[in-house]
């Protein structure tokens, strides 16, 4: 097990109490130490919510390591129908209960016969799967349970509705940007005279899941959450999903058209042509503006890109195919689905980056020094390092990541969204000259720790004096290329000789 004080993804638990708690009245309890509760915080800190339904822990304390769980977490169960009357109850166990080796299951079994609501308990490996894995899986269950139960009680209706109709899946709470994305690809049905049946799980009903099969078809707009329940609802029922995510022009078109397709095999006669190239022309920017000298005046600028499958590959696809940003490499840290994204990212950047260890992420960035980066938070604290901005796509993300305004990164107007985010994350011309002029935003200390943890290389003081003496703004770059320099000639200690020779060797 490798100890990471940094994670792309947090652990399978989160995943699951994400779910629970995107349902409405729906209630987690997580069986885990003191320590494991952060996520109730985590939640009314980030999403800003009025009311929500909060997470409870049932605590592993040493009474429990003594005498065992059953009571406690039976006890907690109960109490928790009698206060909230929940219409559902989810189990959650954690790497701790998993440890202790608990019969779970057997536990949710009991408590299930004196409780109103009903009890499930999630069935991930918790030592196998992170927490877009797991969120995945827990939704499929909880669709799947509710079906069966539906079936069981004959209320489940599998008739299509008179007219076309959809099934939005993987819309969660703290998901990244995704209540924005939400509204806008309602309004985009609506637009296409295509009626939402259900949006899952944000804000729906677990009484609601009964209703799923009667869509004309599943829209999973994020590759990490709702293809599983998308998988088991055509397998069960044979119906239709449409698994583009229609982020930027291009692939909102081919998402418009793959749905058009769906419509018109089930006997509709749709033409969205039309409204594609209205859309297109008069409500995104994005084509205007790829066509503008503000545009122009990025092409050929390398980018890198990371973040999770959904938003990386889409990112990689817009910067290099619609604006001409050079993208060097893209990366991803949901490494158990490598194989899709370096399929969707072939032919639009240099190399492919698989890793979930953020310091690989940080000394790549170092080693191509790019005019921009676009990234997740976490490469947002290693661009302020490198001086290098960067652009936000994608969790793990900040506070100031979930906006109170409007801003999806779906559909036509996230496209706008786009094109200001991706603008404004480049260092523009007249900027660089005004930062010339006035020697930066900081010429009084240089930074002189590296990226990784070890550094094999010191400066002497004549040498950190002639550096401090060179622009804020392209220190960093000098610094990396002279120490770059330095390690090739086999020299461990920089002066101001060395530094002359390296900008020298590379003609500056």
């Amino acid at each position: 097990m490798k100890l990471a004080y940094w994670m792309y993804a947090g652990p399978a638990h989160i995943g699951t109490l994400r779910i629970a708690s995107s349902f409405k009245n729906v209630h987690g309890i997580m069986h885990a130490p003191l320590g494991d509760d952060y996520f109730n915080v985590m939640r009314s800190m980030l999403e800003r919510e009025r009311n929500f339904t909060p997470v409870t822990a049932s605590i592993v304390d040493r009474h429990v390591l003594a005498r065992g769980s059953q009571e406690k977490v039976v006890d907690n169960i109960i109490r928790k129908d009698t206060e909230e009357h929940p219409d559902l109850i989810v189990l959650t166990p954690t790497c701790t209960s998993s440890i202790l080796q608990e019969d779970l299951q057997n536990f949710v079994q009991r408590a299930s016969l004196s409780t109103t609501a009903d009890v499930l308990l999630a069935d991930v490996n918790h030592y196998r799967v992170n927490e877009l894995q797991a969120a995945d899986r827990t939704l499929e269950q909880i669709v799947q349970f509710y079906i069966d139960k539906a079936r069981r009680q004959g209320t489940l209706v599998t008739s299509k509705t008179p007219t076309p109709s959809v099934n939005i899946i993987g819309i969660t709470t703290l998901g990244f940007h995704n209540q924005h994305d939400c509204r806008e690809l309602k309004q985009l049905m609506a637009d296409l005279g295509i009626q939402v049946n259900l949006v899952i799980p944000a804000a729906a009903s677990v009484h609601d899941l009964a209703r799923l099969p009667q869509a004309w078809f599943n829209l999973v707009p994020y590759r990490e959450i709702g293809g599983l329940t998308a998988q088991y609802l055509e397998t069960e029922f044979g119906q239709p999903s449409v698994r583009i995510t229609p982020m930027g022009v291009v692939e909102t078109a081919r998402c418009i058209r793959a749905i058009q397709g769906v419509l018109n095999a089930q006997g509709a006669t749709v033409d969205y042509e039309a409204f594609i190239e209205q859309q297109t022309r008069e409500v995104s920017q994005a084509a205007w503006f790829s066509r503008s000298i503000d545009c122009q005046n990025l092409t050929g600028k390398k980018a890198v890109v990371f973040g999770d499958n959904t938003h990386a590959a889409a990112m990689t696809k817009i910067l290099s195919r619609e604006m001409g940003i050079h993208v060097v490499w893209a990366g991803t840290y949901c490494k158990y689905d490598a194989d899709w994204f370096r399929a969707e990212v072939a032919g639009f950047c240099d190399e492919v980056l698989i890793t979930d260890d953020h310091t690989v992420v940080g000394d790549a960035i170092a080693r191509v020094e790019p005019a921009a980066i676009f990234g997740t938070q976490m490469e947002r604290h290693v661009g302020k390092r490198l001086n290098i901005p960067c652009g936000v796509i994608a969790a793990p993300i900040h506070i100031q990541d979930f906006p109170v305004g409007y801003r999806p990164f779906l559909g036509y107007e996230g496209t706008n969204q786009l094109v200001d985010l991706i603008y404004n994350s480049f260092t523009l011309g007249m900027e660089d000259h005004l930062l010339e002029i006035f020697g930066g935003h900081d010429t009084k200390e240089v930074i002189h720790k590296g990226l990784s943890a070890d550094s094999d290389l010191t400066w002497t003081a004549d040498g950190l004096a002639e550096l401090n003496k060179i622009p804020g703004f392209v220190r960093g770059k000098v610094k990396r290329n002279t120490e770059k320099f330095a390690r090739e000639q086999g020299i461990s200690e920089i002066t101001v000789e060395v530094l002359y020779a390296a900008k020298e060797a590379v003609g500056a």
